[in-house]
């Protein structure tokens, strides 16, 4: 008989893995159930972590005290920063892996957390008291009561698999799908739909000619996500174990190439049998990560496509070829590979496929992730309506960090909106829905000025702390991080340079020439001059990492105070809360849209309302007179 636990984790996905060991290291008797132990934390897409807006979330995940940020940097076999001509509110750290080490990695790191269980089996069934969870049913039969569930299901729950003509029942390719749940769920009152997504094929690196393409390298002096080092934390848990990382010594090269008019007339032949063309797929693909088919369909104009051929892992030639995620049958997929520069000999080890699956709106969630109709059930992930590892990581971590406080009858923990990117995609899952796979965006933070991927840390760190997560070796860094950066800008301030040193700065820069002195914080402030610059000039001693943190403050003083006054404005609507049990149906003044919206995702405050599709602003100002009253 299994033993009773605080919390099970269906899934060992990126949600999964993360949620298990936040709730463990926090304290709670975890167990992790995954129908495969040998996939845990698989990387079912490409071979990456990070990119626009995602390499902030594992910044964020990583200073909180997640995982997900050590296990990229330790099987990380290309770094680079995205975004660099932009300015840093942009920035985006981005990793290739090696797919197989980065699953052995996070396998590693859970193993050697003592509170964690493992078991291989498939959930199939919630015990349920009085809309209360008190466990899970297995299909070998087994009943495991626990305190709190969480679900991470990734695309396995009814999952059915394309190619063509061909579909099969699976959650990824030979692996089944799990059945029961949604059915369950649906019974219990939670509403469901069905969302696609894809992946390309996979290609025999020894058949590619890389002459005819770009190569793309990984950063000269390259960085890492975590603000730990990895190696040293991986060599910490294991004497017998050779952990290390090659950088900046060697990195593995991606490549681009391109689709031609010739390829889309190929593609263009299959799309009679296309699943999507053909009315087999009903769930909503992703926007802005479209297949190869929707690419040639939606933009007709285009001659050509950009595709990232992308390297899997230091010991295998398998390939990644990204951009070209497809469910057309597999001959017409091989066909149009060959008439792509570089791949005109090129051999599949897997074609690629779509995959069709059940997720549940979020709508049905609190803020802390849990579930609206049952108590201590939590979603985290794809059954979210979420796409990519990263956005699963964070729901994650915060799903086990709220399921081990409320176990414990502690209050939840909710990220603002200007507090972080993981505030901004749950508050955006909750206030507004998803009907399509969400993906994260910077431009959906409209706070992004404070929330850089530069000062996670900053931001975060403190908090991960008094939650027991991040370290005391990670709080040490983050206040040597502030009192550096605060001497470094003090340097700035009061050290002055007399004109000719200036003139001879600026000499190469063509800017205008001074007649007097000047401190180079002044000299900052003009956009030829970086801190690089400066550092001629007796320079402090501090880390590199806070001279970018004092570049970044001065230069960016005004907008980043401007920012900071419009999130005080914000807070004070924000922090107006709103009865769970308010009746809108009385508020007649409300629009009828807006009654429907607000009866349906029950914000918590004003704030919360106010990000609602189809609540205006004279909506809000109805309700704020209402609660005012």
């Amino acid at each position: 008989m299994m033993p009773e636990y605080d919390i099970v984790v269906v899934g060992a996905g990126h949600a999964g893995c993360e949620a298990a060991a936040s709730a463990a290291q926090m304290g709670s008797r975890v167990l992790l159930v995954t129908m495969n132990l040998h996939t845990i934390a698989q990387m079912s897409c490409n071979p990456a972590m990070g990119g626009i807006a995602k390499g902030q979330i594992i910044r964020e995940i990583d200073a909180l005290g997640g995982l997900s940020g050590l296990v990229s940097d330790i099987s990380a076999v290309q770094f680079r920063m995205l975004n660099r001509s932009k300015g840093p509110a942009m920035w985006s750290p981005r990793s290739q892996n090696d797919r197989m080490l980065f699953s052995q990695a996070w396998r590693f790191l859970l193993e050697n957390i003592k509170n964690i269980d493992f078991l291989q089996d498939a959930v199939n069934g919630l015990l349920v008291d009085s809309f209360h969870v008190a466990g899970i049913t297995t299909s070998m039969g087994r009943s495991i009561r626990c305190k709190a569930v969480i679900l991470t299901n990734g695309t396995f729950l009814n999952g059915v698999i394309h190619i063509g003509t061909k579909n099969q029942s699976g959650g990824r390719i030979s692996e089944r799908a799990a059945t029961g749940l949604t059915e369950q769920l649906r019974d219990l009152g939670f509403e469901s739909g069905r969302l696609k997504t894809g992946t390309p094929p996979r290609l025999d690196g020894r058949t590619i000619d890389y002459s005819k393409m770009e190569e793309q390298k990984g950063d000269e002096s390259p960085e890492r996500f975590s603000y730990l080092d990895a190696v040293q934390v991986f060599r910490e848990k294991s004497s017998h174990i050779t952990w290390k990382t090659p950088f900046p010594e060697k990195q593995l090269s991606c490549w681009i190439t391109y689709t031609n008019s010739r390829v889309h007339e190929i593609l263009k032949t299959g799309f009679d049998q296309s699943p999507m063309y053909t009315g087999r797929i009903q769930g909503t693909g992703p926007r802005y990560c479209p297949s190869i088919e929707d690419k040639i369909s939606r933009f007709a104009d285009k001659e050509r496509h950009q595709l990232f051929v992308e390297p899997e892992g230091w010991n295998t030639i398998e390939v990644y070829l990204n951009g070209f995620s497809t469910s057309l049958p597999e001959e017409v997929q091989y066909q149009a590979l060959r008439l792509i520069p570089g791949l005109e000999h090129a051999k599949m080890f897997r074609p690629g496929y779509a995959i069709e699956y059940d997720y549940f709106p979020p709508h049905q969630l609190q803020y802390s992730l849990e579930t609206k109709l049952i108590e201590n059930l939590y979603f985290a992930g794809q059954i979210n309506g979420t796409t990519g590892y990263e956005e699963a990581a964070c729901q994650g971590l915060m799903a086990g960090i709220n399921a081990h406080r409320k176990i414990n009858g502690l209050a939840p923990v909710v990220l603002k909106r200007s507090q972080a990117y993981i505030g901004v995609l749950i508050d955006d899952l909750i206030t507004k829905g998803t009907d399509e796979p969400y993906r994260m965006f910077t431009s959906r933070a409209e706070f992004r000025i404070l929330l850089r991927q530069d000062n996670a840390d900053l931001r975060l760190t403190p908090l991960g702390h008094d939650l027991g997560l991040a370290s005391d070796q990670r709080l040490f860094h983050v206040k040597q991080k502030v009192d550096e950066t605060e001497r470094c800008i003090q340097w700035l301030k009061q050290t002055r340079l007399e004109p000719d040193e200036v003139n001879e700065l600026l000499v190469s820069r063509e800017t205008s020439p001074v007649s007097e002195k000047i401190a180079l914080y002044q000299l900052l402030l003009r956009p030829q001059i970086s801190m690089e610059d400066l550092l001629v000039f007796r320079p402090p001693t501090v880390s590199a990492d806070s001279l970018r943190q004092a570049e970044i403050m001065a230069k960016y003083e005004g907008y980043i105070e401007k920012e900071k006054q419009l999130v005080e404005k914000m807070n004070r609507l924000e922090d107006l809360p709103i009865a769970p049990e308010f009746d809108f149906s009385r508020i007649k003044a409300l629009s009828t849209e807006a009654r429907q919206k607000l009866s349906r995702f029950r914000p918590r405050t004003l704030g919360q309302a106010s990000r609602i599709s189809g609540v205006n602003p004279s909506d809000i100002s109805a309700l704020l007179v209402y609660l005012k009253r």
